[in-house]
């Protein structure tokens, strides 16, 4: 009968995040999944790497061995209706080269692809052989890629320091083979991110926010453009709904760690915390405290 639950429930969309594992569930796929949860989709993972981490920064990467990359992918594919695909840190090439093939092989409606090349530490997160093959073969694979300054200067092989050269990588990064592209200008004086879909340069002003005391910024800002791209809106309304989300889910952000602070993913939702005093341990006589060692 179970297959009958939920009838006359109308499903949110799914959507799937292709990226690492932040322990400190401030980036990456915690990252991900909470604002795909926030924008009532329903999120599934497939996991690339497992860092080693915290709100402090990059210990370790024990990247996913590609095969074991295919198979979380697959099994995926066979059972969900993946309305839109989010592709994070990757690794290294191997890993690069199985998110490709799965690309090619589903043709999903809605890529986002946020080319994760280092931490905010500086630890590698993509190799060089991956760094080239997004940028020859990744990159016409997504609907949309999300570079930061030194991302696209990584990619694009240009100097950028004003708001034209940002204009000019987005034009070559194009020119490139991408559908469209979003340089975030995080990293500038002025935060302003550049959207160029092929056609329309657009500038999407910033407020200025201090993103570098911020966990996960980028990992949640493409995962609000998928969910609003899921929604059936077109790039420029999805990205400006997206940058507004994650700006105040850095306002309400608040510290979890000893480091950056991860954003608040829920603030529209009023989640009031638990109250303290109140966690009784259940009086089923199960819970193995209360027995007597039966010795």
């Amino acid at each position: 009968m179970s297959h009958l639950h939920g009838q006359g429930i109308a499903a949110p969309p799914v959507l799937l995040t292709i990226a690492g594992f932040d322990p400190s569930c401030g980036a990456g796929v915690g990252a991900d999944l909470k604002t795909f949860a926030a924008h009532g989709c329903y999120g599934t993972a497939a996991i690339t790497s497992l860092t080693v981490q915290s709100t402090q920064g990059v210990e370790g990467v024990h990247n996913t061995p590609s095969a074991e990359l295919r198979e979380q992918l697959d099994v995926l594919a066979r059972d969900c209706e993946i309305a839109a695909v989010k592709i994070g840190m990757l690794g290294n090439r191997g890993n690069a080269v199985a998110v490709g093939e799965f690309l090619d092989a589903h043709k999903f409606a809605h890529v986002v692809h946020d080319p994760v090349m280092k931490s905010s530490s500086g630890t590698e997160l993509l190799d060089a052989g991956g760094i080239k093959y997004l940028a020859t073969e990744l990159i016409k694979r997504s609907s949309v890629i999300t570079p930061n300054v030194p991302e696209t200067e990584a990619l694009t092989g240009l100097a950028i320091k004003d708001l034209a050269d940002m204009e000019a990588a987005a034009r070559k990064l194009v020119e490139m083979g991408a559908r469209a592209v979003i340089v975030k200008g995080g990293h500038m004086e002025k935060a302003v991110d550049v959207l160029f879909d092929g056609k329309e340069l657009h500038h999407l002003g910033g407020d200025r926010v201090k993103v570098e005391h911020t966990h996960g910024t980028g990992c949640t800002f493409a995962s609000a453009i998928t969910a609003q791209l899921a929604a059936g809106r077109a790039l420029l309304e999805a990205t400006t709904l997206a940058k507004a989300y994650v700006m105040k889910a850095i306002e309400k952000a608040y510290p979890v760690g000893k480091g950056r602070i991860p954003l608040d993913h829920f603030y529209r939702m009023k989640i009031e915390p638990m109250t303290r005093g109140t966690h009784e341990l259940p009086q089923h006589g199960l819970h193995p405290a209360a027995e007597p060692a039966a010795h």
